[in-house]
């Protein structure tokens, strides 16, 4: 099975390549500029012999013209001044070599055997330089030059030349290697030094791999340092992308995480939803049978005028309960709702007249303190359903004799219907979800007295009519006080004349 490379693997393979690449381009470097040297500085030194050929040939010329007399005399070869090694010939018209000899030092000059000989013919008389390896006494600079009936040969060794190159090629080897081995190190040093950055980088992308992402759990995943995230280096540049591809990493985790928990919710209120639903509709159904048959069995007169009774107020029942769903559904599809404009303080006087009417063991407070009318535009009837629910739920839910206050207010284009009680209040816990349906502060299923309570909707019908007229509705509930705001826009007025509200502080 393969082994994928870790980050440090991965680094030192890089490291390693640009070790590689920067010797074999300073090897490159080396061995051109050597090679550039070594050729230069061998073509001065041969530029130099070749002229020390020329003059010791021209002195040699000189000294066999002083002796036409004889051909094979070499007597200039026993003069002083003569190099070291200076060879020389006599040569006839036809270029046979009539007479050679070798200078050497401290002592009479050396006759050319046969073979030496041999190797220094057949060079032509044109004053040319040639190479000649002659057996030994080793390489040899020889040329030709004629002056009348003198031809004469000269040549000088070349293996004085040749060590020097050799020497110099190997102290340019030797310091041109000294000097790899330098740069190398160096450049180990500093590559190494550079790749810190990319290496933290790749630390920091590696712990980040083994996270456990594919849970869809939103965590906090390590960033690359602030200081490699330099955008001035290429390696700042690559933390930075990698910690801007985090941070959409995170915000998908998150969003991801927002959204499996909004589905559970969703789902968890929905299977609530029809659970509660199905157990409201199910009660008066259940009534509705066991009243029907009763009536069926027909044992008295007055069975039947009851049962019918309580068929009618079941299905009265079942039939608001179906209603007040079919509202929910509707505002929550965004249907629009019938617009108008609403004076709000007569609305929440009527539905506080209702109320009154309806529950007489309260002290039902009406208070107004306007200087003009609170006008919205919007659903009449909707708006007055929701005060009359929220007027419902202060009377089924606090004792006979609490004292229920509706009050309008109008400000800053704004107009505030506040009912507030002096009950025991809603409990704390009940609060977060106090607007959603079915919310109750009885939870069981199985209450004793149906018609005791309500079914659970009325706050959420209000919540949701207000959002349906750009509002919003709020509770505030400690023990002794609880306060349910509702905050609707104002309607622009448009030559609407001013009418001033009498009745401050105003009871029912």
């Amino acid at each position: 099975m393969s082994r994928r490379p870790n980050a440090r693997t991965r680094t030192r393979s890089l490291r390693t390549r640009l070790l590689v690449f920067v010797s074999a381009t300073l090897v490159v470097v080396c061995v051109a500029t050597g090679l550039i040297t070594a050729l230069f500085q061998r073509a001065y030194l041969m530029g130099n012999l070749d002229d020390r050929v020329r003059n010791a040939a021209e002195r040699a010329l000189g000294g066999a013209s002083s002796h036409r007399d004889t051909d094979d005399d070499l007597a200039f070869l026993r003069e002083s001044g003569q190099p070291a090694g200076m060879l020389s010939a006599r040569l006839d018209e036809d270029g046979a070599i009539v007479s050679a000899a070798v200078a050497v030092p401290d002592a009479p000059t050396r006759g050319l055997r046969t073979g030496q000989r041999t190797a220094l013919a057949g060079i032509r008389a044109d004053g040319a330089l040639h190479t000649r390896a002659v057996p030994g006494l080793g390489s040899y600079r020889v040329t030709v030059r004629v002056s009348g009936d003198a031809r004469v040969l000269t040549g000088l060794p070349m293996d004085g030349v040749q060590d020097m190159i050799s020497g110099l090629v190997m102290i340019e080897t030797g310091v041109a290697l000294a000097g790899l081995a330098a740069a190398g190190c160096v450049c180990a040093v500093v590559i190494r030094r550079q790749l810190r950055p990319l290496r933290r980088v790749a630390a920091t992308a590696a712990e980040v791999s083994r996270a456990p992402l594919g849970h869809g759990e939103a965590t906090t995943l390590t960033r690359v340092p602030e200081r490699d995230t330099d955008p001035a280096s290429e390696a700042g540049q690559v933390g930075a992308a990698l910690n801007h591809l985090l941070d959409h990493v995170e915000f998908s985790l998150a969003e991801r995480q927002h959204g499996e928990e909004r589905m559970r919710r969703s789902e968890e209120r929905m299977r609530r939803f029809l659970a509660d639903a199905s157990h409201e509709l199910r009660t008066p159904l259940a009534s509705i049978a066991g009243y029907a048959e009763l009536m069926n069995r027909g044992t008295s007169r007055v069975e039947p005028v009851l049962a019918w009774r309580r068929v009618s107020a079941e299905s009265a029942r079942m039939t608001g309960l179906v209603e007040d769903l079919l509202l929910l559904a509707r505002l929550d599809e965004g249907r629009p709702l019938q617009s108008g404009e609403v004076d709000l303080a007569a609305l929440v006087a009527e539905a506080v007249w209702d109320a009154r009417a309806t529950g007489s063991g309260h002290d039902w407070q009406l208070e107004l303190s306007l200087d003009a009318p609170v006008l919205v535009s919007g659903d009449e009837a909707r708006l007055h359903q929701v005060v009359a629910h929220l007027l419902s739920n202060a009377r089924m839910h606090t004792p006979a004799g609490t004292r229920v206050t509706a009050s309008v207010e109008s400000a800053d284009g704004r107009c505030v219907i506040r009912v507030r009680d002096n009950g025991p209040g809603i409990p704390q816990a009940l609060l977060p979800t106090v607007f959603e349906r079915f919310t109750r502060a009885d939870t069981s299923r199985s209450r004793a007295d149906a018609d005791s309570g309500g079914s659970g909707l009325g706050l959420a019908i209000a919540a949701a009519i207000s959002a349906a007229h750009g509002g919003r509705i709020q509770v505030n509930s400690v023990p002794g006080r609880t306060e349910f705001t509702i905050d609707l826009p104002a309607a622009m007025e448009a030559g609407a004349e001013a009418r001033a509200v009498s009745g401050s502080g105003l009871s029912v």
